[in-house]
């Protein structure tokens, strides 16, 4: 391994990465430069995304270098890209390389003027006309990763076969070093008009007329809160109250274990925040902002968070109530069978896709709304979707109007909730997630399913099965098991695309015939059996 770490080293611009790759060849640590050039990150259709160091299994000046001269292949001279970036470690700097590299190749970079939230990137490529984006971001990952993510001239986030001609295109890339960084291309530094223009096009989303709400915020030390308290501002609501220890971009991200709002103590502060002064909703970005998270606060200084298909439903029924026309809203495989009930009651057009955004934006055309049960979100209008990806702002901005109007009539959104359960039945979903070191027992778990899958599971007779590697549901072939099951429930077994987890996702639907509190406790104690079941049968 001490051969290709030379190589590498003798290409590295950075004195850090450099010193890390120097002191391993000195020590003979072969260990640490087997981890490091044993293998690569892969490029696909969630760019690159891992740890921060030395070598091409890691993220880098080098590798990111690389990604983007690939990039400029495939796009070839006189393209234009706009870049973005958050406030990870290096995601500056990985901002900068970007733009030196594509303009060296002849292409023209536009460079968004600071740290900001994934969406607005996202809307910047469409707003520019731009042929492609890149944003730098690990979005919810731990403080030790960085990400880089494409987007195509439509603003959604690159599909095959594309991935795949860029990665082919960076493996071909020489050394770094000899890269071109003063070559014809043009480089525009965008100002604060950009975000404007973005703020813009989310308060004019269909939002009533109530304003009157206190929320509670948290941008988890992300690049969340000036953009969310510009868009709440701009749409005429008081401006948030934020978690102050959070406030502020920080890319230790110190009061957390774990930048996602979905992790257990993730929204302590923020829900003792909401308890102190009294408010009406909470609400978290992810630190790249482009998820949203949603509680309602309770009587006793608690707080009931909402799950993404909870959030789903409420902002889906809203969106279709506030626009006309032909629409279509959409979700993925993985989420609540609600969305569907909720389509079909009002006589608009669902699509159904393999997990993320990617998919949901391509799910067909009128697309007013999409969701993925992870707390991604994507709210449109009469004129379309202003952000062709997940949006935390629009999302978080549209929950709080949902929240106003509720409030006028002494509601709240858990009301509307189970309103909702009353129409359409109580759709019930959780996740039961197993994170390992070793991959292949991921594989062997998928293939032992596939060898003798379960006749029953959680009480409930087995009476369908969708091999979804092998496009059964009519989708692209995905890794991935689908189980009907008696009394209208579902399990969805899949590997995680980006982190090594095993996850199942649950959906148990029960009919609301008499009090409400009965038909969640049934929910309940149906998921839980089946999470029993599930846990004992993988075994991991």
């Amino acid at each position: 391994m001490e051969e290709p770490a030379r190589g590498w080293l003798a290409q590295d611009p950075d004195p850090d990465t450099r010193a890390e790759l120097s002191a391993l060849i000195e020590s003979g640590d072969l260990e640490g430069l087997r981890d490091r050039f044993g293998s690569k990150l892969e490029f696909g259709t969630a760019g690159l995304r891992g740890e921060l160091g030395a070598g091409p299994n890691r993220m880098n000046r080098v590798t990111v270098m690389r990604a983007a001269a690939g990039l400029a292949a495939v796009l070839g001279p006189g393209k234009h890209v706009v870049i973005g970036y958050d406030a990870r470690h290096k995601s500056d700097v990985f901002a900068r390389d970007t733009a030196a590299v594509l303009t060296g190749a002849g292409l023209h970079a536009s460079l968004l003027p600071q740290p900001l939230p994934t969406p607005v990137l996202a809307f910047a490529v469409r707003h520019l006309g731009a042929d492609a984006g890149v944003t730098v971001t690990a979005s919810h990952n731990p403080p030790r990763d960085n990400g880089y993510k494409v987007y195509w001239g439509d603003g959604s986030q690159i599909v095959p076969p594309i991935d795949s001609e860029i990665s082919a295109a960076i493996d071909a890339v020489g050394p770094v070093d000899r890269l071109p960084l003063d070559g014809p291309g043009t480089l525009t530094e965008l100002g604060e008009g950009i975000i404007d223009d973005y703020l813009d096009a989310v308060a004019s989303l269909p939002l009533g007329d109530d304003r009157e709400l206190r929320v509670a915020y948290t941008p988890l030390h992300g690049v969340g809160a000036a953009t969310l308290t510009g868009a709440f501002l701009a749409a005429g609501f008081e401006s948030p109250m934020a978690v102050e220890e959070q406030r502020e971009p920080d890319p230790d991200f110190p009061t957390v274990s774990f930048p996602n709002p979905e992790e257990p103590g993730a929204m302590d502060l923020t829900i003792a925040l909401a308890a102190k002064y009294g408010a009406d909703l909470v609400l978290a970005n992810d630190p790249d902002a482009d998820r949203c998270a949603v509680g309602v606060p309770l009587p006793d200084g608690t707080c009931r968070m909402l799950t993404g298909d909870e959030v789903g439903g409420l902002l889906a029924e809203h969106v279709i109530t506030h626009t006309t026309g032909d629409r279509m809203v959409a979700t993925t495989i993985v989420s609540s069978t609600l969305l569907s009930k909720i389509a079909r009651a009002h006589g608009v057009r669902y699509g159904e896709t393999l997990t993320g955004f990617k998919w949901i934006i391509k799910a067909g055309p009128g697309l007013v709304f999409g969701y993925e049960e992870a707390i991604g979100y994507s709210v449109g209008s009469d004129a379309g979707l202003p952000v062709h990806d997940k949006d935390g702002i629009g999302a978080a901005l549209t929950v709080a109007a949902i929240a106003a109007t509720a409030k006028r009539t002494g509601r709240t959104l858990l009301d509307l909730l189970d309103d909702q359960a009353r129409r359409y039945g109580l759709h019930a979903t959780s996740q039961l997630s197993f994170r390992v070191h070793d991959l292949s027992l991921i594989a062997d778990a998928m293939r032992g399913l596939r060898g003798n899958p379960p006749a029953e599971l959680g009480g409930r007779r087995v009476t369908g099965v969708d091999d979804l590697a092998r496009g059964d549901g009519g989708l692209p072939p995905t890794d991935g098991l689908r189980y009907r099951l008696a009394g209208d429930a579902r399990v969805v077994v899949r590997p995680s695309g980006t982190e090594p987890k095993l996850k199942c996702y649950l959906e148990v639907v029960v009919p609301v015939t008499g009090e409400m509190r009965e038909a969640r406790a049934q929910a309940e104690e149906s998921l839980e059996s089946l999470k029993h079941d599930l846990t004992v049968r993988l075994n991991l």
